[in-house]
Parts: structure tokens; C-alpha cells; sequence
């Protein structure tokens, strides 16, 4: 049927011995693999005392390092331009890949032919659960750079049999007029950018989003899906159900959201293992409990991460889906980043709590935050754009009064001209840290 994708395939809806069972055979066979041909993972395993051989999955699994972001940059530095977290020779490598570099310096990554198929077999898990089907034609509003963005749902829609529609080196005007005339029935971009091209349809009327042919918008990139007034402003301005999706470069398509429950992304545990710890101690945390995602997969042979600290803070809970899986599910999607958090008087504050409350208001069609300090003191502030290029200090007012309740802190929030603030095609970055700003008499934050 229209709008329901393919029912979950037998390995998404295990048992947990079963589940267990089948990723401790996969994870075995991934460590028989790196152990003696990837240098990267081989000094590892060896520093570690880990015997590959003898592996017993879950019992061994805390023996096994952690692998970090940084000592992947610290690889690529010391032998570059790859690094030696490599499992084949490098002329069986087809694919090239690097992260967005919102944090710092790119990843750079690569795929044989075998592992760009396994990634794109885990994309068909997100399009099955968004029930998108070969009737289906999807558009795809991104530059196709070097960023993996959505390469592999390009790739994994033509192998579903739906139209793909590429996007790439388009003005938002453009992308529109397209969109209008193909009228395609999906789109593939980040949260910031699905909002960005409305604002763009309202100010040009190109067309009507709302009553257009878009019937599913698909994010990823940002946690914007799964903050429910992003999440509610997009399903509005689109007239489409939002399905929120997340991975990462260095270690494929993660997670997805399923048609049947708004509340949670499923994790992809048929090609993952995944963890859930303590960001500071790195201890496992109780069922239940929030902490950082780690993640090994288990089809990506040639360039694997194996207990791979993603930075990502969720929430876990196991159980069957309305939708038939029985696998963990990530509850609310991913909650922050554990690098991203600002002290602001001894209380945490993530950039997915601001946008929370922002986007709340309708009126706010982009915004900025600012932290900047001054010796012992970090400020906090914020910048809005509204529509219709008001200069209303009201509605700034507002902002700042929902802020104070959601935060318990006072945040200054400035109305600042149409088209000052800048808009993203793929990760936003709307908190700028800026050292050089002076200090204001305006109550701070603290970092």
C-alpha cells in the first residue's frame, strides 16, 4: 500500500538471544578480518591483549578499546592522506567520503565496492521503515560533495526502483521550480534546510508546499527531527510526515524512524552493536539511562569502527514496536551531543533545548546564538530574524520570557534584519563561540 513500506524483514524482528547471538557470529567474523591486515586495529587488538580467535561475544565485549574520533584525526595525521584503519589494499577502494568538519578538521574516509553495498543495504532499512516504495520519487536538495550527506539514499532509491531526483548546485529558487515540476512524493535534507526551503516558498510563492506532492520528508544530519517544534513547524509547512534518520560518516547509516511510533529511532542492530556509557567514565550505564551511543558495525569490513564513541547522547529502551521490531530504540532520537553543551551557571545547556523553545514561535524564521566571553565570564545571546522583516521587540521579548522558563537563566534576544543571519544547505552551526565580544551588562551564561 501507498504510504507503507515493505513489513520489517526477520532479522529486525529477532528475539534479543537470537539478535545477540547473530551480531557475536558478525562481530567475531569482523575482528578475524581486521586482526593481522588492518594496522590501525591490529596494534589495538594486540595493545588490548584481545585475542581475536578466541572472542566470545557479549563476555569480551568490554575487553575491546573504544575507538575515538581523535585517534582516528591523529591516524590520518601521522600517515597521511588515509591513515591505516584499512582492511583491503587501496586499489579495491571505489569510494571517498569526509565529515562536514562542523567540529574541526575532516575524517577522511573510504569504501571498497563491498562496503558502500553494505551501507546502502542499511539506507534501504530507513526507506522500508518510512515506507517509501519503488512507486515513490525522491528528490534530493544537496551538493553532493565530498560530505557523504545523502549519497547512499541516492544510490539505495534507484536500487528500491524509485525516481531519484538530484538537487545538488541549485539556488533554493531553483530547487523549488523543480520540485514543482517533477512533484515528487519525497525529500531527502537536513531539518534546517527542509524549513529553509519553505521560507523561500512563502517569501518567492514558487508554490504551495503544504498542498504540493510531497507526502514523507526525510532528515538527517541534525537532531531536528526528533525536537518536536522543529519536527511539528516542518510537518506543517511541508503537509508531510516527518521520518527522522541518523548516521555518521566513519560509521554508516545508524538509526531510523519507523511510520508506526514518532516517539523513538530505531537502532539498527542487525548491523550494529551498540552501547550505550558513561560519557566520563566510560562505564556501561543501567537500562534506561542516558549516556553517550557506542557503536561497532558489522558489514563495513574494510574500514570498521569497532566501539566507536559517536558523542551522541541517548536514551535506550528495548521492547517491541508497534511496528513489529524488536530493536532498541533510541527514545526522543538523539537527545544532544556530549561536546556540544554550554555551562551557563553550573546548569547544562544544549543547543537541542534553545531550538526546543525557539522554534515554539512561529514568527522566528531563523536564529543565532552567540557565546562570547570575557575573562572568568561567557555570555549567552541570541539573535532572531522575523518574518516579514518586523522589528518586533514583542515577539523578541518572548523568546527571551520562554527561555528564562525552560532554562532558568535570562538570555538578552536581539531582533536583527531579514537575510542578516546565515542559512545552511546541510549542518547548521547556529552556536558561534566568540571570545573577541566584548562583555554587555545583559545577564550571561557561563560555559
Amino acid at each position: 500500500m501507498r504510504g507503507r513500506g515493505a513489513a520489517a524483514p526477520d532479522t529486525e524482528r529477532l528475539p534479543r538471544a537470537n539478535l545477540l547471538e547473530r551480531q557475536g557470529r558478525r562481530l567475531a567474523a569482523v575482528l578475524a578480518a581486521v586482526d593481522g591486515r588492518n594496522p590501525f586495529y591490529t596494534r589495538k587488538l594486540a595493545e588490548s591483549g584481545v585475542n581475536a580467535a578466541g572472542f566470545r561475544f557479549p563476555d569480551d565485549l568490554p575487553a575491546l578499546p573504544f575507538t575515538t574520533r581523535q585517534e582516528l584525526a591523529a591516524d590520518q595525521e601521522a600517515d597521511p592522506p588515509w591513515g591505516t584503519a584499512h582492511t583491503e589494499p587501496f586499489d579495491r577502494y571505489t569510494r571517498y567520503h569526509q565529515t562536514s568538519s562542523t567540529t574541526g578538521r575532516p575524517l577522511r574516509w573510504l569504501d571498497t565496492g563491498a562496503s558502500w553495498q553494505w551501507i546502502v543495504d542499511c539506507w534501504q532499512a530507513v526507506y522500508r521503515a518510512a515506507g517509501v516504495t519503488a512507486a515513490d520519487r525522491i528528490f534530493f536538495p544537496f551538493g553532493f560533495g565530498p560530505f557523504i550527506g545523502f549519497w547512499a539514499g541516492f544510490d539505495a532509491g534507484g536500487e528500491l526502483g524509485a525516481l531519484c531526483i538530484p538537487g545538488g548546485s541549485m539556488s533554493s529558487e531553483s530547487r523549488l521550480r523543480l520540485l514543482d515540476a517533477v512533484r515528487p512524493t519525497v525529500v531527502c535534507c537536513t531539518p534546517t534546510y527542509a524549513l529553509r526551503l519553505a521560507e523561500v516558498a512563502r517569501a518567492s510563492r514558487l508554490i504551495d508546499l503544504a498542498d504540493g506532492p510531497v507526502r514523507t520528508v526525510i532528515v538527517a544530519g541534525e537532531p531536528g527531527g526528533h525536537i518536536p517544534a522543529t519536527r511539528d513547524r516542518i510537518e506543517r509547512e511541508w503537509g508531510a510526515r516527518v521520518i527522522d534518520h541518523h548516521g555518521l560518516t566513519e560509521v554508516g547509516p545508524l538509526s531510523f524512524e519507523c511510520r508506526e511510533a514518532t516517539d523513538a529511532l530505531h537502532l539498527n542492530e542487525s548491523e550494529f552493536v551498540c552501547e550505550v556509557i558513561d560519557p566520563a567514565s566510560g562505564a556501561p550505564v543501567p537500562p534506561g539511562e542516558a549516556g553517550e551511543l557506542v557503536v561497532t558495525n558489522l558489514g563495513r569490513t574494510a574500514s570498521p569502527v569497532i566501539r566507536y564513541r559517536t558523542g551522541d547522547i541517548v536514551q535506550v529502551s528495548q521492547g517491541t514496536c508497534a511496528c513489529g521490531r524488536t530493536l532498541a530504540r533510541a527514545v526522543g532520537g538523539i537527545l544532544s551531543r556530549a561536546d556540544d553543551m554550554v555551562w551557563v551557571r553550573g546548569v547544562n545547556v544544549y543547543p537541542t533545548a534553545v531550538e526546543a523553545v525557539i522554534r515554539r514561535f512561529a514568527e522566528v524564521v531563523e536564529y543565532r546564538c552567540t557565546v562570547s566571553t570575557r575573562g572568568a565570564r561567557t555570555e549567552l545571546a541570541v539573535e532572531v530574524e522575523l518574518q516579514g522583516n518586523a522589528a518586533d521587540t514583542g515577539a523578541a521579548n518572548a523568546v527571551g520570557t520562554a527561555l528564562h522558563e525552560a532554562l532558568g537563566l535570562t538570555v538578552p534576544v536581539r531582533v536583527v534584519d531579514a537575510d542578516t543571519l546565515p542559512r545552511f544547505e546541510l549542518k547548521a552551526r547556529r552556536f558561534v563561540v566568540d571570545a573577541r565580544t566584548p562583555a554587555t551588562t545583559d545577564t550571561g551564561a557561563r560555559r
